[in-house]
């Protein structure tokens, strides 16, 4: 069974999304463990260095990380997939055997040493979205991946 965790930062605020992580976690239980660690976003005052912010960050952010995973960044500006083309990436991933962890930074983005550890960088869509949305939309592409890979009825 494929292990996944899903790192990211800040907590839901409405409860609309926390329903739809959980409908989406149940819904992947037939075909992997997935978890959600969510860590403590660093707060941000005006003028202070947003690089101090994302270094403190990714300290939370590497510590969760196991050594053997296969680490994907969210990432805006990254390669664009269409789900059919994420559902073969994953399975391809997902064949070798290892954790796959996806990181979800905060408002201020990622540092750099975050970057250097991901092994891949996903993008959801060219469109920026609220951490929230980001979260729960990958909890469902990858719900979507699942399947499309094991042929059942969902995608179209």
């Amino acid at each position: 069974m494929v292990k996944a965790t899903i790192i990211c930062l800040g907590k839901y605020k409405e409860k609309a999304f926390l329903e739809l992580e959980k409908e989406y976690l149940k819904r992947l239980k037939t075909f992997a463990k997935v978890s959600v660690i969510e860590l403590s976003e660093v707060p941000y005052r005006d003028g202070q260095d947003i690089d101090q912010i994302k270094l403190k960050e990714a300290k939370l952010i590497e510590a969760r990380i196991p050594k053997s995973a296969i680490v994907m960044i969210l990432e805006e500006k990254a390669q664009s997939r269409n789900s059919v083309e994420l559902a073969k990436f994953l399975e391809r991933l997902s064949s070798l055997g290892q954790e796959l962890v996806f990181v979800i930074g905060s408002g201020v983005g990622l540092h750099e040493s975050v970057r250097g550890l991901s092994n891949y960088q996903l993008s959801l869509s060219p469109l920026t979205f609220t951490h929230n949305f980001a979260r729960v939309l990958l909890l469902e592409q990858l719900y979507r991946s699942f399947m499309i890979t094991s042929g059942r009825k969902y995608h179209k």
